[in-house]
């Protein structure tokens, strides 16, 4: 899409409620586990700006760039419990609760909701490399309470995120890696 204005964008919002903890000492209050309901939106363009189908006046039908993705929203990442990858709450889950793994939600270093912006955007991009190749992510937004928002623009995303495979680069509906470890 150009910045000149010419172009699409499909913006598409999905509310979800999670728990977190922040364990790295700079957030003090986020160190004991808590809640949110947030609202993440993405916004997705055209890779190439051809405009419209002449036949049916869409880029997209809108189920076919955001089902996957509100489906992962709405199985995988909604009433999860978010955590750092070192954060001894994983050990604890693994040892005394592991039928909860699958509602962990991993990420690399704290959870912020900028890392999980990363995440997030990340994982929408495989969905629509699998799904849509034509169309990108221009634009995630999480809105953490109603007065702190993280906007994150993915081209980037490689560069914040560990490479290899991980549950952000799969388009399936995972949001850790822990049966693999």
């Amino acid at each position: 899409m150009s910045e000149d204005g010419f172009g699409f964008t499909l913006r598409f919002s999905r509310r979800y409620s999670m728990a977190h903890r922040l364990i790295s000492g700079v957030a003090p209050n986020c160190r004991v586990p808590h809640g949110h309901d947030e609202v993440v939106t993405v916004d997705i363009v055209e890779n190439s700006n051809a405009g419209l189908d002449e036949k049916t006046n869409m880029l997209v039908e809108f189920e076919q760039v955001k089902g996957r993705w509100f489906k992962w929203i709405d199985k995988a990442v909604d009433h999860s419990f978010h955590l750092g990858d070192g954060d001894p709450l994983v050990a604890y889950f693994r040892e005394n609760e592991p039928d909860m793994l699958p509602r962990l939600l991993i990420t690399p270093g704290d959870p912020t909701t900028e890392i999980r912006a990363a995440c997030f955007a990340r994982k929408l991009r495989a969905f629509l490399d699998a799904d849509n190749p034509g169309f990108a992510c221009h634009r995630l937004t999480i809105q953490e309470t109603p007065t702190n928002a993280v906007e994150f623009r993915p081209w980037g995303a490689n560069a914040v995120l560990p490479q290899g495979d991980h549950w952000w680069t799969r388009p399936d509906q995972s949001i850790n890696d822990l049966a693999a470890a």
